[in-house]
């Protein structure tokens, strides 16, 4: 938590408060305030240790759930001059251009990102399936947060995965790579931003990516 996170969210829940009265908001640095059947849901900083750093890997994250439904997500990344957004039935988009999932179908072709690799060793049980998934596929980058869904949802990465996460890191990704044409779920493979881990991949891939992160013996290229 940062000065910077704080004050983002402040504008965000102000903003939020003079347009939509009525709405709860779910806020990653001030919690909830309000309930009823529409809630906002926000980062104000994804990436603050980027951010921090002077890294350009960090954005605004900020989700609609209606009656328990994600139906709009926006991610703006001002270092990366780059916004993704979709909203239900309508596809996403990234500066105003319609973009997909990738075609890719077999994991040797696939291109995989991934946050810190020691982040699985500390909060799963054994690193072991993700080491074995990484050789299993054509090339890996360590891109994290945000971006690396951002990736697979304009179809430049095929899987993205990571192991520990709270709700209002992917609520606004998921409806984005939902709308691209892909899939997002835990590790076991449950679709819900809410669940502490994620897989997003152009759909493909995934069951293969689910079983290979749950028995560690995905096969080789």
């Amino acid at each position: 938590m940062t000065e910077a996170d704080r004050a983002a969210e402040v504008l965000i829940r102000e903003g939020i408060q003079h347009a939509r009265p009525g709405d709860a908001v779910l806020g990653e640095e001030f919690g909830t305030e309000g309930e009823g059947r529409r809630r906002w849901i926000v980062d104000p900083i994804d990436g603050t240790a980027s951010y921090v750093r002077g890294l350009p890997i960090w954005a605004t994250l900020i989700a609609l759930e209606e009656d328990g439904e994600l139906t709009v997500g926006v991610v703006s990344a001002p270092a990366l001059h780059r916004r993704w957004y979709a909203a239900r039935g309508e596809g996403a988009y990234a500066n105003g251009e319609r973009i997909t999932v990738s075609k890719v179908g077999d994991l040797a072709d696939a291109q995989l990102c991934y946050s810190d690799l020691a982040s699985w060793t500390k909060y799963r049980s054994s690193a072991q399936p993700m080491i074995d998934l990484l050789h299993s596929v054509w090339r890996t980058r360590g891109v994290g947060d945000f971006w690396q869904h951002m990736l697979v949802a304009e179809g430049t990465a095929d899987i993205a995965v990571e192991p520990i996460v709270n709700l209002w890191d992917l609520a606004a990704l998921l409806v984005v790579v939902e709308e691209a044409g892909g899939r997002f779920t835990t590790l076991e493979g449950v679709r819900t931003a809410d669940g502490g881990s994620a897989i997003s991949s152009n759909g493909l891939l995934h069951e293969e990516v689910v079983a290979a992160l749950a028995e560690g013996t995905p096969p080789r290229p």
